[in-house]
């Protein structure tokens, strides 16, 4: 068969075939170069305050809209749930964080991270953090990512937390991060949520004919010279006696 191929007009007909491959290829770039130029950006307001009651719900998934939301909320700190999560990663190395209990008028719980510091916390000598609170409401982040058997809590886990809690009741899934730590802690840091965009699906799909067809010329080229060449070996046990 590769004999056939070597043929001159076989092998025009693949140079033929790859040029032709080559013009899908640079189509197929294109079209995938424009579904990322013309990508929708979604745009969300995550910067103007809002109340939390507004975008979020107790006993709910925090939604796509409420990631990364600053919010305000009026609540009161519950005395003796503070948690303290450890080597936590700060601009500077890691720290520790203080997590506390809060209960809203309407009895919801909601963590809420007022302050870090780069040495040990006692709670105890951390003054309540002004109300309304304010700060950026986040997922809850897995339990998985505390070790437990090394003696530290380094996840701040929504889940985790109602068994730590006295008395949780209706809990919010995501936590709070505040926007101004209390007196004796530093303020956590954090940024507003990456803007997202979305791909034109319309152009990822001609992209993906065009690459198709690029295949489809070299093998059109393959399946003509075989088809030749097992033309030839019919012919040729015809005539032989």
């Amino acid at each position: 068969m590769w004999r056939v191929a070597r043929r001159p007009k076989w092998i025009a007909a693949l140079v033929l075939a790859l040029v032709v491959a080559g013009v899908f290829a640079f189509l197929g770039q294109w079209q995938l170069e424009r579904s990322i130029a013309e990508a929708t950006v979604i745009e969300r307001d995550t910067e103007n305050t809002v109340p939390l009651a507004s975008i979020a719900t107790p006993q709910s998934v925090i939604t796509t809209d409420a990631s990364g939301r600053m919010v305000s909320v009026m609540c009161s700190f519950v005395e003796g749930d503070d948690v303290v999560i450890t080597n936590r990663p700060t601009g500077s190395g890691t720290g520790s964080w203080l997590v506390r209990h809060c209960r809203t008028p309407e009895g919801a719980s909601l963590a809420v991270a007022v302050g870090w510091s780069p040495e040990t916390i006692t709670p105890s000598e951390i003054a309540d953090s002004a109300t309304p609170l304010v700060g950026r409401y986040v997922p809850t982040e897995s339990p998985q990512q505390t070790d437990f058997r090394g003696g530290e809590r380094s996840a701040i886990a929504v889940p985790e937390l109602l068994n730590l809690w006295a008395n949780p009741g209706p809990v919010y899934g995501g936590y709070l991060v505040a926007a101004g730590a209390p007196e004796g802690l530093l303020t956590i840091g954090t940024q507003a949520p990456v803007t997202e965009r979305q791909l034109n699906w319309l152009n990822l799909f001609y992209a993906a004919e065009w690459a198709i067809f690029g295949v489809f010329a070299l093998y059109l080229w393959y399946r003509l010279v075989k088809d030749e060449w097992e033309r030839e070996l019919e012919e040729a046990s015809r005539q032989s006696p």
